[in-house]
């Protein structure tokens, strides 16, 4: 019987050299849609964005209910697999060693998943719920601007940013790393599913669909992180230096942000994204050590626990609706896109977080990227966030106005500025916004790359104008939502992208959810 890898050398869909053949069934339809996206911005940019809103009403109004469900499904088979003994297999079998130590490793994991996320609403989204801003309390029952509406606040914000959607990331890794290091399957998110579908998934048509799908998520998810941090960057230049925010100041910024995530994936995964990584997650530790020290300490203290209290405390509730009891203000435009966002980065962040991940335990996986990313998100937001809220209720600044004002990333700079030494401050979280991103992109650009190449293995290299060219349409993509859709939030029309790539690949991540159960709780496991 001709093995996989012989029909795939065969196969008519392979050009190229041989050490990196380009699987043109992936490739083709997955830059078609991106760069044919790239073109329709620039061509008709309200297009566009017309598309990309419909789209995102469509999908959050239509699939929320199966959002939330899956989200909690994945969060209990994370705490299962943890804890149990399933957690002492090795993946790659029980001789395999790590490659990195345990310092690099949480590094890479951490600053390649939660790009821009964690500065661009560790201020900005406590505020705006603690405000109700955009009518996110409405239907609560929470007074905005209480102390009730803090401890809200902090609750909603902890439940969106920690343990839920690390487990949706590290399940969708520890498949792809357990199928391709200890089943043997090919390295895709169509190897995922064979314990489902058996080996037929990786032949015929199956592959090329699937696994452009995860192409296409993970690209228009990266293309609404680099737009959020386009927004929230520009908004702080303005904010602070007085340099108006538009098109040209947003032109150079995605310049200066794509030539560094590029520069970085093309120099490697060692050379390029551990370094980066590295720096990143030192900016992100002496950020909190600086507010710890500077802010008050035991309101953060004391808002932290009393917002994971409020958010346990309403588990189910928050967990579960759809939309129908907290309101579309508040579940749709947070944690249903929230969750698309995650989801959209779940297959092809899998890739990476599997790739970086050979020779460690299952537990010792998901301690690296579900636990320790979780409690570095509640570290944050209630740093960040708590300190947002005390200062808020006690007049020290006005961020509700802030934002009001200047749109939904605008709290964090009038945050900052009121912090000592901000005229140091600043200009660090500017890097540090500018790194997070770029640690993010480099990473999915790196797996884009190999998911359009044919038998790579997890230490080869893709090649470098694939990553190029996904790098470039991204940004375009990203400029024109940015500069021509960003609606009432200042943030709309990366909001839309963000939930278009969510629904494009979230019933791949269900069959990975099915696919998890199977191989962990029903077949044999694989030491």
């Amino acid at each position: 019987m001709m093995s996989l890898a012989t029909e795939k050398e065969k196969s008519p869909e392979i050009v190229g050299n041989k050490k990196h053949k380009t699987r043109l069934s992936v490739f083709l339809p997955a830059f078609l849609v991106v760069g044919g996206g790239a073109i329709l911005g620039i061509v008709n940019n309200q297009l566009l964005a017309d598309i990309s809103m419909n789209g995102f009403i469509a999908s959050l109004r239509g699939l929320g209910w199966l959002y939330q469900i899956i989200s909690i499904v994945a969060l209990a088979i994370v705490i299962l697999v943890t804890f149990s003994k399933v957690g002492n297999v090795r993946l790659g079998g029980s001789d395999a060693t790590p490659k990195y130590p345990f310092p690099a490793w949480f590094a890479m994991a951490l600053t390649g998943g939660i790009a821009t996320g964690v500065i661009t609403y560790g201020v900005n989204e406590p505020i705006i719920y603690f405000g109700n801003i955009y009518g996110e309390m409405a239907n609560t029952g929470v007074e905005p601007g209480t102390s009730m509406a803090a401890v809200y606040a902090m609750g909603r914000s902890l439940y969106n940013w920690t343990f839920i959607p690390y487990a949706m990331y590290s399940l969708s890794g520890l498949v792809v790393a357990y199928m391709y290091f200890n089943r043997k399957q090919p390295l895709s998110v169509t190897g995922t599913l064979t314990p489902l579908f058996g080996s037929k998934i990786t032949k015929g048509i199956w592959p090329g669909i699937i696994d452009t799908l995860a192409v296409l998520a993970i690209a228009l998810g990266l293309a609404s992180s680099l737009g959020a941090g386009l927004a929230l960057v520009g908004s702080g230049i303005e904010t602070i230096y007085g340099i108006q925010q538009g098109p040209i100041v947003w032109f150079v910024l995605v310049l200066i942000i794509t030539g560094l995530f590029t520069l970085s994936a093309l120099k490697g995964l060692d050379k390029g994204i551990r370094r980066m990584s590295s720096i990143n997650a030192k900016v992100f530790y002496i950020l909190l050590i600086a507010l710890i020290i500077i802010g008050p300490t035991l309101y953060i203290l004391q808002s932290t626990t009393a917002g994971f209290a409020h958010w346990l405390q309403n588990f189910w509730g928050w967990g579960l609706d759809p939309g129908i009891i907290g309101g579309e203000a508040l579940v749709m435009w947070w944690t249903l896109y929230d969750w698309a966002i995650w989801i959209a980065y779940a297959p092809l962040m899998g890739i990476f977080l599997a790739v970086i991940s050979y020779g460690r335990t299952i537990r010792q996986f998901m301690l690296i990227n579900w636990i320790l990313p979780a409690v570095f998100s509640i570290v944050w937001f209630g740093v960040f966030g708590g300190t947002a809220l005390h200062w808020q209720q006690n007049n020290t600044v006005d961020l509700v106005a802030t934002i009001q004002e200047s749109g939904a990333v605008a709290g964090l700079w009038a945050f900052l500025a009121n912090l000592p030494l901000s005229a140091i401050i600043i200009p660090v979280v500017m890097i540090a916004l500018i790194l997070s991103f770029a640690t993010a992109a480099d990473s999915m650009v790196r797996a884009i790359a190999m998911l359009c190449t044919v038998n790579i293995r997890y230490d080869e290299e893709p090649a470098k104008w694939k990553m190029l060219i996904w790098a470039i349409s991204i940004a375009i993509i990203a400029f024109v939502m940015v500069a021509f859709a960003g609606g009432v939030q200042g943030v709309d029309g990366v909001k839309y992208l963000a939930a278009l790539g969510g629904s494009a690949v979230l019933f791949v991540f269900v069959l990975q959810v099915c696919s998890a159960i199977k191989m962990f709780f029903i077949d044999k496991i694989e030491k």
